[in-house]
Order: C-alpha cells, then sequence, then structure tokens
C-alpha cells in the first residue's frame, strides 16, 4: 500500500492543505460541514489501491492561510478552487470529483462551470440543489431538519453557540445527522481542532450567510449555474436514514432530465448523512466502479 503524502494546493494568494495518496488518474474529494479533509481518510486507501491518486483537500477558510481576505464564501468562488485545484493535480487532464454535503455543492457549481475539466461527479447526502431548495420548502419535516441554517444568520449569538462548550454544536450535529452511529472521538475532535484555528469558525458560518445573499452578482451567477443541465455523468449517494436531509425529499430532486451526462442514485441502507465514514466499505465500492465506468480507456 502506498503512504499517504500531505501537499499545498493554491488558487490565488490563497493556499490549501491536502492528503493524497496513490497514483493514477485524479480522485478529487471535498469536504463539508462541520467536517474536515479527514472525512476521507477511509477513501484514501481504498481508491489508492484501486488505482487512483486520491486527494483530499481542506475547504477555503477551513485554515488560516485560506481564509480569503475579502470573507468570499460564494459558491462560485468555492467552484473556482475546486476547479484549480483540478488543473493543478490533473496537468491539465480531466479528474473524478467527489464531494459531501458543501463539497457536494461545490461538485454541482463546479461541473457546470467547467464540465470538461471532470470525467465524473459523486455527490454524497446531498441531491440536485436547485430542486432541493423548491421540494424541501414543501416538507415541514425537512424545514424542521435545516433550523441550523437559519439560526446560523443569527450573527454573533450564531458565533458563540457554535463555540460555547469546547464546540458541543458539532457533536450535536454529527449525532442527529447520523442517528446510531458512533463517530469517531478522534474525528470529532479533528474538526473542532480546525474550527479552533484563528478566523475559521465565522469561516465555516460565512458558507452559510453567503447563501442568503441574494442580492449578490455571485450568488445569482451561482443560481444560474445550478439551474443548467449537467453535462457531467453524476452519481448521488443519499443515506436512508440521513438526520440533515429528509430522504424522500431528496429523492424527489433526483431527475434524470437534468442530468444530461447520465444520473445514477444510490440510496444507502442504514446510513446518515456521514454515510462515506459510516459505511466506508460500501461507499468505496459504489466509488471504484463508478469511477472505473467513467475513465477514459
Amino acid at each position: 500500500m502506498s503512504e499517504q503524502e500531505t501537499l499545498t494546493l493554491t488558487h490565488g494568494d490563497l493556499k490549501f492543505t491536502a492528503h493524497a495518496q496513490g497514483t493514477g488518474p485524479i480522485a478529487l474529494m471535498v469536504h463539508g460541514f462541520p467536517d474536515t479533509l479527514t472525512s476521507y481518510r477511509h477513501q484514501l486507501p481504498a481508491l489508492a489501491d484501486a488505482g487512483y491518486r486520491a486527494v483530499s483537500v481542506a475547504l477555503r477558510g477551513y485554515e488560516p492561510q485560506s481564509i480569503p481576505g475579502d470573507g468570499d464564501y460564494f459558491l462560485t468562488s468555492i467552484a473556482s478552487d475546486v476547479i484549480a485545484w483540478a488543473d493543478e493535480l490533473g496537468g491539465g487532464d480531466p479528474v473524478h470529483l467527489i464531494g459531501h454535503d458543501w463539497g457536494a455543492i461545490a461538485t454541482y457549481v463546479a461541473t457546470s462551470m467547467a464540465p470538461e475539466k471532470f470525467h465524473s461527479a459523486t455527490t454524497i447526502a446531498i441531491p440536485e440543489t436547485q430542486r432541493f431548495l423548491s421540494f424541501g420548502t414543501r416538507s415541514l419535516r425537512q424545514m424542521r431538519n435545516s433550523w441550523y441554517i437559519v439560526f446560523f444568520q443569527l450573527g454573533r449569538l450564531a458565533d458563540w453557540a457554535l463555540e460555547r462548550n469546547d464546540f458541543a454544536f458539532v457533536d450535536m450535529l454529527w449525532r442527529h445527522w447520523s442517528p446510531g452511529w458512533d463517530a469517531p472521538r478522534e474525528e470529532v475532535e479533528r474538526v473542532k481542532e480546525a474550527f479552533r484555528q484563528p478566523g475559521v469558525k465565522l469561516a465555516a458560518l460565512g458558507y452559510y450567510r453567503a447563501f442568503f445573499k441574494a442580492a449578490d452578482p455571485r450568488y445569482q451567477e451561482a443560481q444560474r449555474l445550478l439551474a443548467e443541465p449537467y453535462q457531467v455523468p453524476t452519481m448521488t449517494l443519499l443515506g436512508e436514514k440521513d438526520g440533515c436531509l429528509n430522504h424522500e425529499v431528496s429523492l424527489n430532486c433526483m431527475f434524470e432530465t437534468d442530468f444530461k451526462g447520465g444520473l445514477e442514485v444510490h440510496s444507502i441502507k442504514d446510513a446518515g448523512h456521514f454515510m462515506h465514514q459510516e459505511k466506508p466499505d460500501a461507499i468505496n465500492a459504489l466509488l471504484i466502479d463508478w469511477l472505473k465506468r467513467n475513465s477514459p480507456q
């Protein structure tokens, strides 16, 4: 088995820590909230053994050297980071893109912005975003699940609540979003360590706050991109026990007509929001099969 490496990727003045393993076609992996790049610790060796160079990157703002001075956490900017990483890692050749949570939303935007940069897309726990914004607001259960998004708009109160009692908010979200799963304490601690770094807590909340700035042209551009049919073959994995996004609502957001490059949807039994950590063997098998079927011959 190849050893894991630590890399530094760049986009403009920002620098991003990445973990990489293996050689071969690039499989670029992007995490979500509340999480960090070690989210894909089970996928790195599995994909490396399958013949890929697996790379997991910390999102912008999740470490001091990637906090933008202008506080820009709009989806188009996050997706631009992803595209820059793809170029840096792939040397101009397309890569496979895998995203969870915010990383999945960034995957939808990035593959819409630059479909020629990607062989395939995999979105974990997040359905097609435009459809979800419509269907989710009609579901009382989903609106209850999404309470935290509104809460995060409350400025200093939300800032304080996230950090209170050694980031107990993180423990609560992991517990509720993946019910019945005993999350590894050391992994939750890694997330908290990331949030303890200067500026990172506010950066993580900045994603949710930018998502409500509908008057900003960058917001409007992201919505335009999300409304366009996706040209990249896409696989979406949805946990049947996801406590963050209602499974039935998520399934109702997936339309083959929205994915001109092709769509596969898999419901993961007895899995919640962090399914790639909960059931790594099942998820890795799906990923490897998907990547092989969408790699150039």
